[in-house]
């Protein structure tokens, strides 16, 4: 295998390294001699953090994974790291002074996904090295992908610095979490301890590592995100009297209220008759539609992108009414939604069982756009539910925040765009992700920062069995570990212009 990584690290230099950037990386051979030495040992750091999850949900391996992103961080030449208490999950606050006169800001994620081994083809914590057809070698795991692959390329370009000598051309502001997969309920907390926000102050900017390239190679720059709200509704005993304390026999629906049912006919006033469509009482009140420049956008990366190998990808045959693409694009990412997640209420084993439940949880979250607001949507959760006599419903929220938003005009994204023109990478820019991050702790105010999520390279399965990370490409446009590595040494350099 080390002769195919050095023939496509060859190849893939030959795509990413143009005289124009050699000219902006002062001697950028130097750091990719670096990045290629430190290979085997980036690959296996990526695959201890893998080992270790953090799972906030479940109160997994809490305190570990703190204490472990403070070490990768001290590591990779952070001067100081120290945990910050949240009220939750505590969060890493990192800096590392370069004496230069720009500061970048970043945001990590340590926690990851659930995950249940059985679905998987490979253990879901070992982070083995695959072969995926066409593409080249992959990791697999929990966290590959979302998001401890793309950090811990981050990472590898500031081990190249120090193995090389040679002082970053930027400081780092580093704020990570471990409840991002629960909504950041206590993010904001973390972000408003004093000295966190004094260091934030001065960043030109926050960005989230990520991998954005398809497979063909083709990249993607995002100008936002929308927000997400996690939430429960809950029927039972807790929430009323009239309903069993436990499950009873199901002949007793006769003359005992079922929870189930009644979830149910509360769930179904959230969507319109077609199943999609928000119905809570002023939901649009606030949303903001998409601009011309935005829909813009939006048709650049429909015609960019192959509808067919989208939709396999996702398992489905047709969009929503049987739109077309560009319009299906273009719900997407301008519609706020209200989902189902799961539904947990009676037996759900091998056969019936003639009970009446005595509970029954939905588990919900709501995709927010500009300019909805976390506070906003669940106040008119509420309202609607109450107005309607679902006084003996429970909401309860267990994290969220609004949307983020950063125009493309602004010196961070255009930063990112003269390191992927640079490195001759197509990309397309795309107003927003329809997942979510909590880049509005940054964007919005008293920060009021441009964020962004920024990188190259390829993997899948973020939240699903069989997440995988690219290591080794096959493809000559398809970045593996040590190339997306290096693209963010050029974006360092790059953002340290913005002193200029």
């Amino acid at each position: 295998m080390k002769s195919l990584h050095l023939t496509l690290s060859a190849g893939l230099t030959a795509l990413l390294v143009s005289q124009a950037l050699h000219a902006q990386t002062l001697d950028r051979q130097q750091l990719e001699k670096a990045v290629a030495a430190r290979h085997d040992l980036t690959v296996k750091a990526l695959q201890d953090w893998i080992a270790l999850p953090t799972i906030a949900a479940e109160g997994k391996n809490i305190a570990e994974g703190a204490q472990y992103m403070r070490r990768l961080a001290l590591d990779a030449g952070f001067q100081q790291a120290r945990i910050v208490p949240s009220g939750g999950v505590s969060g890493v606050f990192a800096t590392l002074d370069a004496g230069a006169p720009v500061t970048l800001g970043l945001y990590f994620m340590y926690d990851v996904k659930q995950y249940d081994p059985a679905e998987w083809s490979s253990p879901p914590l070992e982070g083995r090295l695959v072969e995926r057809p066409g593409e080249g070698t992959a990791m697999m795991g929990r966290g590959a992908i979302n998001q401890k692959g793309p950090e811990m390329a981050f990472l590898a370009a500031l081990h190249a610095f120090k193995a090389s000598g040679r002082k970053l051309p930027v400081n780092l502001v580093l704020v990570a979490e471990g409840e991002e997969e629960i909504a950041s309920p206590n993010f904001p907390t973390i972000v408003a301890d004093p000295e966190v926000a004094a260091a934030l102050k001065k960043t030109v900017g926050v960005f989230i590592p990520t991998s954005s390239q398809d497979a063909r190679g083709h990249g993607a720059i995002s100008l936002g995100a929308k927000g997400a709200v996690e939430f429960q509704l809950i029927v039972g005993s807790e929430t009323s009297d009239k309903y069993p304390k436990s499950d009873i026999h199901s002949s007793n629906h006769a003359r005992i209220e079922s929870p189930a049912w009644r979830l149910v006919k509360a769930l179904d006033t959230l969507v319109a008759a077609d199943g999609h469509t928000p119905a809570i009482d002023g939901w649009f009140e606030n949303v903001q539609p998409l601009s011309a420049r935005q829909k813009e956008l939006i048709a650049q990366r429909v015609a960019a992108t192959n509808e067919a190998e989208v939709k396999k990808a996702l398992g489905v045959g047709r969009w929503i009414g049987d739109e077309d693409y560009l319009a299906s694009s273009y719900r997407f990412l301008s519609q706020p939604t209200v989902n189902i997640q799961g539904l947990v209420s009676g037996y759900a084993g091998v056969g019936g069982k003639t009970v009446l439940p005595g509970r029954a949880e939905a588990k919900l979250e709501f995709r927010l756009v500009p300019n909805m607001s976390k506070d906003e949507a669940v106040t008119k959760l509420k309202a609607h539910l109450a107005k309607r006599g679902f006084d003996d419903v429970k909401v309860v929220v267990s994290g969220g925040y609004g949307p983020n938003q950063t125009n493309e005009n602004s010196a961070f994204i255009q930063a990112q765009k003269r390191v992927f023109d640079r490195a001759g990478i197509k990309y397309t820019l795309s107003p927003r992700n329809a997942g979510s991050w909590p880049g509005v702790v940054f964007n919005g105010a008293p920060l009021n920062l441009p964020t962004g999520q920024f990188g190259i390279g390829r993997g899948n399965g973020a939240h699903a069995p069989d997440e995988w990370f690219l290591i080794k490409s096959t493809h000559p446009k398809v970045a593996g570990l040590d190339e997306a590595t290096m693209l963010y040494v050029d974006y360092l350099y790059e953002i340290a212009k913005l002193g200029q």
